[in-house]
């Protein structure tokens, strides 16, 4: 019974596993691709073709975008940025990226405090900046609501938005966020460096099928996309690698439980010397005490697997209800666990019964 509740429990709590990770990385991952310019007759740095400031406008029309924005790296140059006005502060190293609208939906950032810019401080060319959670904590600034303000070089920037998280671009945290309008004016930047799309769950392979082409229908072969791998590769090989795993640790149960079984008939069998002696005395021959304890052992098997299946059952639909997951178990399994608990049971009184039609009647009855 233990031996096929470990075996049950265990592979299904490992489809269990595998199924919330599969589905933990369509939310994050699966969802995202990016166009970037691609190289020029493949010349590494000569690019093709410049991205158009409206792509996000034109990839929202695309079913199955959820969000897209651009992004980029701002050449500063020299430009240090402080926290202070001050003549004579110390000033930091830190990346500055500009972003349109869109960028921070689609790259699933969140606040710690204040605010995302829009599109109309993108318009105007504002002089104000989101902060990544890492940049704000060099700077030393952890709230908005008295508006302070950074500057880049001599340049002041007010900062209306702290970040606390972002996914897939992780370089936001360690940099100052601005608007596109308000790099074009002030550091003349030409053009997005990528694009960041995120998709509807399973919508990744078509969006990047038909991205380049709503954004260069010319000559789309002169962009590079970065897609996901299809889902159900991933999907198999999590599933695959953790249910072996999960298999064998059951494996490894269901053995010790058939030798639990061989031990317990193997006892029994000595214990009922006198009664072998009897049977083999009246008639009963090899076979017959054979099949006796054989039955006897597969009787045992088929009910500890009845009763280990419907433990295993019911660990893999508590652990899955205490932690929020959708339990996954094979119908296979569930099924021909009795069945296995059967053969196993089988198996492990093979030695025990032919130990038992071994004995001779007169040697049995002198024992008894």
């Amino acid at each position: 019974m233990l031996g096929v509740a470990a075996l049950v429990g265990t592979v299904g709590l490992g489809q269990t596993a595998a199924g919330q990770i599969s589905q933990k990385f369509d939310l994050a991952q699966a969802t995202r691709v990016v166009v970037e310019p691609g190289d020029k007759n493949g010349q590494e740095g000569e690019a093709a073709t410049e991205l158009p400031w409206d792509a996000p406008l034109r990839l929202g029309r695309l079913n199955g975008v959820e969000a897209v924005g651009t992004v980029s790296t701002v050449n500063i140059g020299d430009d240090l940025v402080r926290s202070v006005g001050l003549d004579g502060s110390e000033g930091k190293a830190l990346n500055v990226m500009a972003g349109s609208a869109g960028l921070f939906e689609a790259v699933r950032a969140a606040l710690k405090t204040g605010r995302f810019f829009d599109a109309g401080h993108d318009q105007r060319a504002d002089k104000v900046v989101v902060l990544g959670k890492h940049a704000a904590e060099r700077l030393g600034i952890n709230r908005v609501d008295g508006q302070p303000a950074v500057f880049i070089g001599d340049q002041p920037y007010t900062v209306i938005g702290i970040l606390d998280s972002v996914s897939g671009r992780a370089e936001l945290n360690d940099a100052l966020i601005i608007p596109n309008g308000t790099a074009k004016a002030a550091y003349d930047l030409k053009a997005p460096d990528a694009i960041e799309i995120r998709t509807a769950v399973g919508a990744a392979q078509l969006i990047a099928g038909q991205a380049p082409k709503a954004i260069e229908p010319n000559n789309p072969s002169n962009l590079s996309v970065d897609a996901p791998p299809k889902q159900g590769a991933v999907r198999k090989g999590v599933e695959s690698d953790l249910n072996a795993l999960f298999l064998l640790l059951g494996a490894v149960a269901l053995l010790v439980g058939g030798l639990g079984i061989a031990n317990v008939t193997l006892l029994s069998v000595l214990e009922r010397i006198g009664e072998i002696g009897l049977r083999r005395a009246l008639g009963a021959a090899r076979r017959h005490i054979a099949a006796q304890f054989l039955v006897e052992s597969v009787i045992v098997g088929l009910l500890g697997g009845l009763l280990g299946t419907a433990v295993g059952v019911l660990l893999t639909v508590g652990v899955s209800w205490s932690k929020d997951w959708t339990p996954i178990l094979d119908n296979t399994l569930a099924f021909g666990s009795p069945l296995l608990g059967a053969v196993i049971g089988l198996i492990a009184g093979t030695y025990p019964a032919w130990k038992a039609s071994a004995i001779q009647p007169i040697t049995a009855l002198r024992g008894a």
